[in-house]
């Protein structure tokens, strides 16, 4: 059975690419990138992408993230002519070959822009933070929004809060959650 005929094993996929680019070379970089964003916004499946410019313009790095619904349609971007073309026209720009690191499943809510190429922490770590986020989450989503769509019938209802769920732990519990434990979850290594 394929991914795409078995959704279980195609799970949603971020990719985080670190890119250094020539010192001076930068803004013809910019424009390459421009075009690479907006031809991976053309794909099914694109959810995204964010690109973290360098702090240290003397050693330029880029740090770009895709995200994308399956890893299935990450690889359809990926083998696609167009991004093999713009990947083609940025080597000329580029100091080395990229650093490329793709996560699926919890791994992508536990990222920290300001730390690139840190790899997610021990499983049994995310699963500690996910399940007290999803515990508060929940209280707080069966105290305020539940008797508000009681009415409702029971498959909505669950639909209604499965979506709310998810985009919250997504997009504003787990970003905060991970930088508020971050310490615990990515602790200096000890030379």
């Amino acid at each position: 059975m394929s991914n795409v005929e078995n959704p279980n094993h195609d799970p949603p996929a971020t990719v985080d690419i670190l890119q250094r680019v020539k010192p001076g070379r930068e803004e013809a970089f910019e424009v390459v990138l421009t075009d690479l964003c907006e031809a991976a916004k053309s794909f099914e499946g694109h959810l995204g992408v964010n690109v973290f410019r360098p702090i240290d313009h003397a050693n330029p790095e880029y740090r770009i993230v895709f995200k994308f619904d399956r890893i299935s349609h990450l690889k359809q971007w990926e083998t696609s002519a167009i991004r093999q073309k713009l990947l083609k026209r940025a080597s000329h720009l580029t100091v080395s070959s990229s650093q490329v690191s793709i996560f699926t499943g919890l791994e992508t809510w536990f990222t920290l822009p300001q730390q690139p190429g840190v790899p997610p922490p021990p499983r049994y770590k995310m699963m500690v933070i996910s399940g007290i986020t999803i515990y508060v989450l929940i209280s707080l989503i069966n105290l305020l929004i539940v008797p508000l769509i009681d009415p409702l019938p029971p498959f909505l209802r669950t639909f209604i809060v499965t979506l709310l769920m998810v985009a919250i732990m997504t997009y504003i519990a787990m970003p905060r959650m991970t930088k508020l434990f971050a310490g615990w979850l990515y602790p200096k290594s000890k030379h």
